[in-house]
Protein backbone atom coordinates (compact mmCIF):
# COMPACT_ATOMS: atom_id res chain seq x y z
CA UNK A 1 0.00 0.00 0.00
CA UNK A 2 1.19 3.43 -0.77
CA UNK A 3 1.96 6.09 1.64
CA UNK A 4 -0.47 8.32 0.18
CA UNK A 5 -3.22 5.46 0.52
CA UNK A 6 -2.37 4.98 4.15
CA UNK A 7 -2.62 8.80 4.97
CA UNK A 8 -6.35 9.19 3.59
CA UNK A 9 -9.00 9.46 5.96
CA UNK A 10 -9.33 11.12 9.53
CA UNK A 11 -6.73 10.59 11.95
CA UNK A 12 -7.70 11.88 15.64
CA UNK A 13 -4.85 13.64 18.18
CA UNK A 14 -3.20 10.81 20.30
CA UNK A 15 -0.25 13.68 21.58
CA UNK A 16 1.15 16.85 20.86
CA UNK A 17 4.29 17.99 22.34
CA UNK A 18 7.18 20.54 21.57
CA UNK A 19 10.36 20.73 23.32
CA UNK A 20 11.96 23.59 25.05
CA UNK A 21 15.04 25.56 24.72
CA UNK A 22 16.65 22.84 26.71
CA UNK A 23 15.35 20.08 24.92
CA UNK A 24 12.41 19.49 27.67
CA UNK A 25 9.21 18.04 26.03
CA UNK A 26 6.00 19.38 27.24
CA UNK A 27 2.42 19.43 26.37
CA UNK A 28 1.20 23.15 24.54
CA UNK A 29 -2.40 22.38 24.38
CA UNK A 30 -2.18 19.95 27.47
CA UNK A 31 -1.82 15.91 27.37
CA UNK A 32 -5.62 16.15 26.39
CA UNK A 33 -5.83 18.02 23.87
CA UNK A 34 -8.34 17.27 21.23
CA UNK A 35 -7.28 17.51 17.11
CA UNK A 36 -8.40 15.90 14.01
CA UNK A 37 -6.05 16.25 10.46
CA UNK A 38 -7.59 14.48 7.81
CA UNK A 39 -6.91 13.73 4.16
CA UNK A 40 -8.80 13.49 1.36
CA UNK A 41 -8.65 11.36 -2.15
CA UNK A 42 -8.90 14.75 -3.84
CA UNK A 43 -5.81 16.04 -2.37
CA UNK A 44 -6.86 18.24 0.54
CA UNK A 45 -5.72 18.23 4.07
CA UNK A 46 -7.50 19.68 7.25
CA UNK A 47 -5.81 20.09 10.35
CA UNK A 48 -7.16 21.01 13.85
CA UNK A 49 -6.17 21.10 17.11
CA UNK A 50 -7.14 22.51 20.35
CA UNK A 51 -7.10 22.85 24.54
CA UNK A 52 -10.08 20.69 26.18
CA UNK A 53 -10.03 23.46 28.74
CA UNK A 54 -10.83 26.75 26.50
CA UNK A 55 -13.25 29.04 28.32
CA UNK A 56 -16.63 29.94 26.76
CA UNK A 57 -17.38 33.38 25.83
CA UNK A 58 -19.22 35.19 28.28
CA UNK A 59 -21.59 36.08 26.05
CA UNK A 60 -22.42 33.12 24.66
CA UNK A 61 -22.08 34.77 20.93
CA UNK A 62 -19.66 32.85 18.13
CA UNK A 63 -18.03 36.06 17.21
CA UNK A 64 -18.59 38.71 20.10
CA UNK A 65 -16.34 37.78 23.30
CA UNK A 66 -13.85 39.88 25.27
CA UNK A 67 -10.48 41.03 23.42
CA UNK A 68 -9.25 39.01 25.96
CA UNK A 69 -11.63 35.75 25.98
CA UNK A 70 -10.63 35.53 21.83
CA UNK A 71 -7.19 35.83 22.13
CA UNK A 72 -7.24 33.29 25.32
CA UNK A 73 -9.35 31.03 22.88
CA UNK A 74 -6.90 31.58 19.79
CA UNK A 75 -4.36 30.71 22.44
CA UNK A 76 -5.27 27.48 22.64
CA UNK A 77 -6.57 26.38 19.02
CA UNK A 78 -4.08 25.74 15.69
CA UNK A 79 -6.24 24.62 12.71
CA UNK A 80 -5.37 25.25 8.85
CA UNK A 81 -6.25 23.68 5.11
CA UNK A 82 -5.07 23.34 2.03
CA UNK A 83 -3.58 20.76 -0.15
CA UNK A 84 -1.20 18.28 0.25
CA UNK A 85 1.52 16.30 -2.01
CA UNK A 86 3.49 12.76 -0.74
CA UNK A 87 6.95 12.33 -1.50
CA UNK A 88 7.30 8.22 -1.11
CA UNK A 89 10.78 8.27 -1.44
CA UNK A 90 11.67 10.37 1.64
CA UNK A 91 8.40 9.72 3.56
CA UNK A 92 6.93 13.23 3.55
CA UNK A 93 3.91 14.96 2.97
CA UNK A 94 4.07 18.57 1.89
CA UNK A 95 1.53 20.81 3.30
CA UNK A 96 0.41 23.76 0.94
CA UNK A 97 -1.56 25.73 3.75
CA UNK A 98 -3.90 28.03 1.84
CA UNK A 99 -6.08 28.96 4.94
CA UNK A 100 -5.30 29.08 8.38
CA UNK A 101 -6.15 30.33 12.01
CA UNK A 102 -2.29 31.96 12.22
CA UNK A 103 -1.97 34.38 9.52
CA UNK A 104 1.74 33.77 9.34
CA UNK A 105 1.38 30.35 8.13
CA UNK A 106 -1.24 31.28 5.18
CA UNK A 107 0.52 30.74 1.55
CA UNK A 108 3.12 28.62 2.88
CA UNK A 109 3.94 25.43 2.03
CA UNK A 110 5.44 23.03 4.88
CA UNK A 111 7.47 19.80 5.07
CA UNK A 112 6.02 16.79 7.35
CA UNK A 113 7.85 14.08 7.78
CA UNK A 114 5.92 11.13 8.47
CA UNK A 115 6.38 7.57 10.12
CA UNK A 116 3.69 4.79 10.36
CA UNK A 117 4.24 2.55 12.74
CA UNK A 118 1.52 0.39 14.86
CA UNK A 119 -1.59 2.02 13.23
CA UNK A 120 0.26 5.20 14.52
CA UNK A 121 1.20 7.98 12.66
CA UNK A 122 3.57 10.39 13.65
CA UNK A 123 4.57 13.52 12.36
CA UNK A 124 7.20 16.09 12.82
CA UNK A 125 8.34 19.38 10.71
CA UNK A 126 11.43 21.61 10.64
CA UNK A 127 9.27 24.45 11.54
CA UNK A 128 9.56 23.70 15.08
CA UNK A 129 10.41 21.11 17.59
CA UNK A 130 6.77 18.90 17.82
CA UNK A 131 5.87 16.16 17.33
CA UNK A 132 2.12 15.23 16.94
CA UNK A 133 1.34 10.83 16.83
CA UNK A 134 -2.07 10.45 15.45
CA UNK A 135 -4.21 7.31 15.84
CA UNK A 136 -6.69 6.68 12.77
CA UNK A 137 -10.35 7.01 13.38
CA UNK A 138 -12.80 3.81 12.88
CA UNK A 139 -15.36 4.48 9.81
CA UNK A 140 -18.72 5.58 11.14
CA UNK A 141 -21.51 2.96 10.13
CA UNK A 142 -25.02 5.22 8.92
Amino acid sequence: MSLRDELLGTWEIFSYTLKDEQGVEYYPFGKDCKGYLMYTSDGHVSAQLMRRDRKKYTSGDLHNGTVAEMAEAAHGYMAYAGTFEIDETALTVMHHIDISMNPTWESQSQVRYVKLENGFLTITADVNTAALVWKKTSSIQS
